[in-house]
């Protein structure tokens, strides 16, 4: 008797088995939704991370704008004649002297509203540097230049443009065309009358300067 019963308590033991193999089967069942999820997402091209916060644009200041008036001196003249040309001075500090560009700009005759006088006025491209600035006298005599039938060569008692030594300059002004290289002797002789009748008058008047 003894005997049987230990052969039934053999018998019983595989009915715990299943038990134990539910126990173990537990985390595989777990595991595999995480193995095809991980699948899905490389294959879809997802990204794991979370998308960064939203932050708000920082607010700029506008800039304030303020005009300013530039003043020129030429408030109180008009322009007599306007051209593009090119002005070479003569450099008697080289050795031989030289000619030498001063600048590349648009050369004017301004009258003064008040006073009549005409002085030459010139500033260069970009810069706007004054090359030429100086009074037609009427002792000034305009030349033609033998090799150019578009350019003219004058002397100046005195230039006040930028750089100027303060002395008497060599001018020569050359044009694009013959068209205003005329024009611009046609305004400059008759500047001239015009500043020969001012200095006419101030002489009548008794002063010694105009």
């Amino acid at each position: 008797f003894f005997i049987i019963v230990m052969s039934e308590t053999k018998e019983t033991a595989p009915e715990t088995a299943p038990a134990t193999e539910t126990v173990e089967e537990t985390p595989k069942t777990e595991e595999t939704p995480k193995a095809e999820t991980s699948k899905e997402e490389s294959s879809s091209g997802i990204s794991s991370f979370a998308p960064a916060p939203s932050v708000a644009a920082p607010v700029e200041t506008p800039l304030v704008t303020e005009e300013v008036e530039v003043k020129t001196n030429e408030e109180e003249e008009e322009a007599l004649v306007k051209l593009r040309a090119k002005l070479y001075r003569m450099a008697n500090e080289c050795d031989p002297p030289e000619w030498k560009e001063r600048g590349t700009g648009e050369i004017k005759l301004l009258r003064h509203k008040e006073t009549k006088k005409v002085r030459v006025l010139m500033r260069r491209d970009k810069t706007l540097k004054i090359c030429a600035n100086h009074y037609i006298h009427p002792a000034m005599k305009l030349e033609e230049n033998c090799a150019s039938d578009r350019s003219w060569l004058y002397k100046t008692p005195v230039d006040f443009s930028d750089g100027a030594t303060g002395e008497e300059e060599l001018l020569a002004v050359r044009f694009p065309n013959v068209e205003n290289a005329q024009q611009f002797k046609e305004a400059f002789l008759q500047a001239q009358k015009e500043m020969q009748a001012i200095m006419d008058e101030a002489l009548a008047a008794g002063k010694q300067e105009a």
